[in-house]
């Protein structure tokens, strides 16, 4: 038969009906709520290519190099337009037609979603979802049309490229296509059953307004709710800002976006009576399945409906079968619990760590560890001299020159901020437990007030801890320090990325090769005033002495071990706020706008002060420094700096430097850097991302589309590696996305010199590249 049932289908028929199908179809057969609909199966689509003869054709019209956009490009539309313009059989078109009008009630005509339905899709050691279509609030009119659509989303030039990454043959994937009765939902989310990281006993819902493809995309930032498995409470409730919601446009039937107006915005979505079901089923579903799970749901009237299920494949095991967080793993969804962009708890956020009525303030566990100490509160830079050793800081947000404090601090607090926040960075490389985002902090805590902070659990609960106390005194350098002494051996260097001069000790106890990126903005920002009015005030020996002070640091720490730097690169935004920065112009995008070595050539007198700095470096005998430009795009910014450096009295072809590659410029003009003299380009790839992409990913309408591992992101790093290697230049990478398992894998198959990664990344890998580099090696004698 074309269409199945999904009442009829179950786990075992993955090779029918696909992932998708089969999961609801298990799931209704375990007797919970899922929406009514069936199934066009895989093997009408297999049936549909083959008997119009255009299958042979459309395996060819794929079968590209994956790292070939132009080829990708013409791949995807080759394939569509086979699938499209090929007329479907009669006899198939009525029975999809006959099956979706008995959906119908009162004789009106159903809304179906759509959703495609792989084979590959939404297994237990893997994840493809979101690589097909899905299709809301769907009619008769245009069902057909749909269903091949899902089909030729078996070929967008994102299936087509991670599908040949990860070894499944194009010919050896079918697709299926779920229709199902839309539920018009008044809320919506997902619900994770386990942690998605760790596997702990936890269930975190997200919620949100309307369909639930506003949470699964990304467009708004949903409630959060964690559920203890093991006390049987909710442990934490995080409201949000929630801006927009998706709905059926009642005249159109459309899938619409609307702005969410009045008290809804900041009203809980959820009651207790809700999660508490919502547990229930949760609990069904992963005991059904007998594996953590992934779940999407809506309510309607009070009902509530699975939409979907898929294993969560992100959390992996150690050696010994335990549950363990890993360093990365296929994300099922764009969304995810503890998404630092939904400013949502993240990893280790949640369980319950007293009496509800001891927590006094709560949000993000950004730094993990358990202190206690008397608050001391920061409203005005001059109170930073009241934190001293053990006390806890807490303060609306961080900024760069609070870092003494924040290394004085037995733990921080602050009331804005998310995990990529200053707070969160800095308090991370400095191994200070940290609570972020708590909204209300500095006025629910009282100055002197002992109380406990949690990093892992995100609390602030009154009094001491006996056992914070007592324990053992946390040492931050020992506790980076790998558990295994023996450092894997790579071919690849791993080095680490460090923010400021105080996390240098606990930097290099990490066992990393060097230093991939020292940011040199950080001691600038330190000083409370512009590089121009700093030296204006205080002469330009003494700027240069206070760059040489913070790279001093660092380089001792990991001397002979190479130490890479980078000259300033803040966005005028974060000189506006400095003494001295109220000329700084006022830009839309500061990201787009006067930063970076564009600055530095327009602004030559500051700039020049950091070349003499290192010039004075280099004499004192420090070999290990390298330097490293920001922001260049062309050969015309080499040939400017290279005048600078020989200006204040730097050789650059007797010294390391190189640029970083951030701009699609860069990486497609790397033949002309090489000509012009750099000895490495590294990959900086946040700007990299959002440049390539148009992404900006702090804005909350497009930042689910930020994507480091993008094909057209992977095609410019691994054109550049090819030919960097080919020059005999040096590449690396200096971005988050360094620490993320399949960006590893990629760079280290690609050739990459170095990856540097964050301190808490670095034994992690090391292993993976490891790993990956004996994979090389087996497959060339294989």
């Amino acid at each position: 038969m074309a269409v199945l049932w999904l009442e009829d289908v179950n786990a075992d028929d993955v090779g029918t009906v696909g992932g998708k199908a089969a999961s609801l179809g298990e799931l209704i057969g375990a007797g919970l709520p899922v929406p009514p609909g069936f199934t066009v199966t895989a093997g009408t689509y297999r049936t549909f290519i083959e008997e119009a003869g255009i299958d042979e054709e459309l395996f060819a019209a794929v079968d590209v190099d994956p790292e070939d956009s132009v080829a990708l490009r013409e791949a995807e539309q080759t394939a569509s337009e086979l699938i499209m313009e090929t007329p479907l059989p009669d006899d198939v078109r009525e029975e999809i037609v006959e099956r979706y009008r008995s959906m119908g009630e009162d004789g009106a005509e159903a809304f179906v979603a759509v959703r495609s339905s792989a084979t590959a899709e939404d297994l237990p050691d893997s994840s493809f979802a979101g690589q097909q279509e899905t299709f809301l609030n769907v009619r008769e009119q245009v069902l057909i049309r749909r269903v091949k659509e899902c089909w030729a989303s078996l070929f967008t030039q994102r299936a087509i490229y991670y599908r040949q990454q990860r070894g499944f043959p194009h010919a050896d994937v079918d697709i299926a296509v779920v229709v199902q009765r839309m539920v018009d939902a008044e809320k919506s989310g997902v619900m994770f059953t386990s942690h998605p990281s760790t596997g702990d006993p936890q269930i975190t819902i997200e919620a949100a307004w309307g369909l639930g493809e506003a949470v699964v995309s990304g467009t708004v930032s949903p409630d959060n709710y964690v559920y203890d498995r093991e006390e049987g409470v909710v442990d934490k409730v995080t409201v949000a800002d929630k801006k927009v919601e998706m709905v059926k446009d009642p005249e159109t039937g459309e899938t619409v976006e609307l702005d969410v107006e009045g008290d809804r915005r900041t009203a809980r979505v959820l009651s207790d009576e809700e999660i508490d079901d919502l547990v229930v089923l949760g609990e069904r579903v992963e005991e059904h399945y007998g594996t953590p799970q992934d779940v999407e749901w809506a309510i309607h009237e009070g009902e509530i409906y699975m939409l979907q299920s898929r294993p969560i494949t992100t959390i992996q095991e150690t050696d010994d079968g335990a549950e363990a967080t890993g360093t990365g793993g296929d994300t099922p969804r764009k969304s995810t619990a503890g998404d630092a962009s939904s400013g949502q708890p993240g990893a280790g956020s949640v369980s319950n760590g007293g009496d509800d009525e001891d927590v006094l303030a709560d949000g993000l566990g950004a730094s993990p560890g358990v202190v206690s100490g008397a608050v001391r509160i920061v409203h005005k830079l001059d109170h930073l001299d009241q934190v001293q050793e053990g006390d806890v800081m807490v303060t609306e947000m961080t900024m760069p020159d609070m870092v003494p404090a924040m290394k004085r601090a037995a733990g921080i607090v602050t009331d804005e901020g998310g995990m990529t926040s200053h707070a969160a960075i800095i308090s991370r490389e400095l191994g200070v437990p940290a609570v972020v985002g708590t909204g209300n902090g500095t006025r629910l805590l009282e100055d002197g007030q002992q109380v406990t902070l949690d990093g892992d659990k995100g609390t602030v609960r009154a009094g001491a801890d006996d056992e914070a106390e007592a324990g053992e005194e946390f040492e931050p350098v020992e506790a980076a320090r790998p558990e295994t002494p023996v450092k894997p051996m790579t071919a690849t260097e791993v080095k680490v990325n460090v923010s400021i001069p105080e996390a240098a000790e606990r930097a290099a106890a990490t066992g990393a090769d060097g230093v991939g990126l020292l940011r040199i903005e950080h001691m600038v920002l330190s000083l409370g005033k512009t590089p121009e009015k700093y030296i204006q005030d205080h002469g330009a020996r003494a700027y240069q002495d206070e760059l040489i002070e913070g790279v001093r640091r660092v380089a001792d720490e990991f001397y002979p071990r190479p130490v890479r730097v980078r000259t300033i690169d803040a966005p005028t935004d974060e000189f506006r706020e400095l003494e001295g920065g109220d000329g700084e112009p006022a830009e839309h995008n500061p990201m787009l706008g006067w930063r970076g070595i564009r600055r530095s050539l327009d602004k030559p007198n500051p700039f020049r002060q950091e070349l003499a700095a290192f010039a004075r470096l280099f004499e004192m005998g420090y070999d290990n420094l390298e330097v490293m430009f920001p922001l260049v795009n062309d050969a015309s910014d080499i040939e400017g700096i290279k005048a600078h450096m020989r200006e204040t009295g730097i050789d650059p072809d007797a010294r390391r430097w190189g640029v970083m590659i951030e701009t699609p410029a860069s990486a497609l003009q790397i033949e002309e850097l090489a000509a012009a003299g750099i000895d490495f380009a590294s990959f900086g790839t946040n700007d990299l991302t959002q440049y390539t992409l148009a992404v900006d990913r702090n804005n909350e309408h497009v930042a689910g589309r930020f994507d480091e591992l993008h094909p057209a992101v992977l095609k410019l790093i691994g054109d550049t590696i090819e030919t960097c290697r080919e020059l005999g230049v040096d590449t690396s990478i200096c971005g988050q996305a360094g620490s993320k398992t399949e960006m590893v894998e990629f760079l280290v198959d690609e050739g990459v010199s170095s990856i540097s990664a964050n301190i808490d990344a670095v034994r992690d890998v090391q292993h993976e590249v490891k790993r990956t580099e004996q994979r090389l090696l087996l497959d060339s004698v294989r």
